[in-house]
């Protein structure tokens, strides 16, 4: 009987080419891992939100995760928070009036979802560092190892420490029952603090958190350690 075979997966920097595959992965893992669409249908206006500073503005602190050649996961990562900031305050202003414009076509679902990111979202947001760089990760639900995901932190990690930087924060989203604070801890992790995000309630049965985690790269380990490939 033939051996299964594993499936090859690549870490490597982000390319301006990825661009599209980026805006999918995003939109097909959007609604905790899965595709956005039962909460929000105007995908380009998610993926312009979570993605475009990273790959428009700052590419060279993404990487990207290939299984068989073929994109799976990501990366996108900013070590000029600064930069990012002001990005944002414009970003989130033109974003707000292409929603508005869009409301009256969207369904019952999407109107919501604006209505809470008006409302309640940006209280929702728990505190993080101000002048440290951060991270945004997202991986295919056939993806999600700890083997591909520690190759992608240990790429970022490695890029940032070359590049001077000795710390790290990301926002993730948590549960109760599954991908806890805990699973963060084995990356060398530590949980700053959190907050409840309801604008899942209607569609998810436990409480969800979106929680800002830190790590300190001197503790991160020789870079020769971190992988990039596995054949």
């Amino acid at each position: 009987m033939e051996a299964q075979r594993t499936p090859a997966y690549n870490i490597r920097p982000y390319r301006r080419s990825d661009r599209a595959a980026v805006r999918e992965l995003c939109c097909a893992t959007g609604f905790l891992g899965e595709p956005i669409d039962p909460i929000f249908q105007d995908r380009e206006l998610f993926a312009d939100f979570l993605t475009t500073y990273y790959t428009d503005h700052e590419p060279e602190s993404s990487f990207v995760l290939e299984i068989d050649g073929e994109i799976r996961g990501y990366l996108l990562g900013s070590r000029k928070p600064l930069q990012h900031q002001l990005y944002s305050v414009q970003q989130n202003a033109v974003l707000f009036f292409r929603a508005l414009l869009r409301y009256p076509r969207y369904n019952a679902r999407s109107r919501k979802f604006i209505r809470w990111l008006i409302w309640y979202g940006w209280r929702e947001v728990p505190a993080a560092p101000r002048f440290t760089p951060h991270f945004h990760i997202n991986l295919l639900p056939d993806a999600r190892k700890v083997s591909t995901t520690r190759a992608l932190f240990s790429a970022y990690f490695k890029y940032l420490y070359q590049c001077g930087e000795r710390r790290v924060y990301g926002q993730i989203v948590t549960f109760e029952s599954r991908r806890g604070e805990k699973l963060f801890e084995r990356y060398g992790f530590k949980v700053l603090n959190r907050a409840e995000i309801t604008k899942y309630k209607s569609f998810y049965p436990e409480s969800v958190y979106l929680s800002t985690v830190i790590k300190n790269l001197e503790t991160a380990g020789p870079l020769s350690a971190y992988p990039q490939r596995q054949a």
